[in-house]
């Protein structure tokens, strides 16, 4: 997997207007840049407040953060801000468009890190980038298959080549259920229990059908067709009938159900088989239902089996 980095540049494009930032000082650090997973084996987080004993990767600094620096005697102040800048942070931040001492100014300027300033209050700086750097920095995958949203929750369908993976992600389009990515849906950690799906760039709204080739989703059935993302809740993974084992035995009851590890998360797999004459957009559906009702802790296979279990010790003499 490519390495994936952020630049204090790329980040400063991208939040400017938003969050109203000028570049102050240190434009020449523009290219430093911080690479996914690296704040995982570190102390302090991606963002916060100025802090000389463990350095964020953004530091923020507000009205009492200044005012701590303007309490130092001339020899400290000097000491903390060469400290300050000699931990190498992506960005300094200045809250509220305040004036920027021209001590800082001159520091950042030699060693070329990048000093901003905003129109922000610090606990939206805070909040904003935060968010924009968890999201951006957070681990990634991308699989095989057809992400859709099916019933309000992320169904990715997988198989072999051939199966039929995109007629069905087509029929269940004309069914109302909506596209998010076909092909190679990329899926980001953005929590410890959350895998949120979308679409790359290139392929956006596009899903390709054997002997009908490429077609524009949105174009075709309207905007409400497609999904921008999507959390991944369940995986419908398309088998052919004669690789399915144990026909006979308790998957008959249960379902052919297994789990599937996603970037480090089990993700529940419902395996269909693949036959003439069945119906695979209804039992896709029907997968899509059932897991909804797991979910609220209602699985009619586990209660038809305590049934069971309860007859046959009333049989008992």
């Amino acid at each position: 997997m490519p390495r994936r980095l952020l630049s204090a540049r790329e980040l400063f494009e991208q939040q400017r207007d938003r969050l109203a930032l000028r570049w102050l000082a240190g434009q020449d650090g523009g290219d430093r840049a911080i690479e996914a997973g690296e704040q995982s084996s570190h102390r302090p987080s991606l963002i916060g407040y100025l802090n000389v004993i463990h350095p964020n990767t953004v530091q923020i600094l507000g009205r009492e953060e200044l005012a701590w620096l303007d309490s130092l005697d001339a020899r400290q102040r000097w000491e903390t801000l060469q400290k300050i800048v000699g931990f190498g942070p992506l960005a300094l931040v200045i809250t509220r468009n305040q004036g920027c001492p021209g001590d800082l100014r001159e520091v950042a300027g030699e060693s070329r890190t990048p000093l901003w300033t905003s129109a922000q209050a610090g606990h939206e700086l805070l909040t904003q980038l935060q968010y924009v750097l968890t999201r951006a920095l957070a681990p990634r995958l991308t699989l095989h298959g057809v992400f859709m949203e099916i019933y309000s929750i992320g169904v990715l369908i997988t198989g072999d080549s051939g199966l039929g993976k995109s007629e069905l992600a087509l029929e269940l389009v004309n069914r109302g259920h909506r596209l998010v990515a076909d092909d190679a849906p990329e899926f980001t950690q953005i929590a410890p229990d959350v895998l949120d799906g979308h679409c790359p760039e290139l392929l956006q709204d596009l899903l390709e059908v054997r002997g009908l080739g490429i077609m524009n989703i949105r174009q075709m059935f309207g905007d409400t067709a497609v999904k921008r993302n999507k959390y991944l809740r369940l995986i419908v993974h398309l088998v052919r009938a004669g690789d399915v084992t144990d026909p006979e035995g308790l998957a008959r009851l249960t379902g052919e159900t297994a789990a599937r590890p996603v970037l480090g998360l089990d993700v529940p797999v419902f395996n269909l088989p693949v036959a003439p004459g069945r119906n695979l957009a209804v039992l896709t559906e029907a997968a899509a239902r059932l897991h909804i009702l797991r979910a609220k802790g209602d699985d009619p296979a586990a209660a038809f089996l305590a049934r069971h279990s309860t007859l046959l010790d009333r049989s008992l003499p």
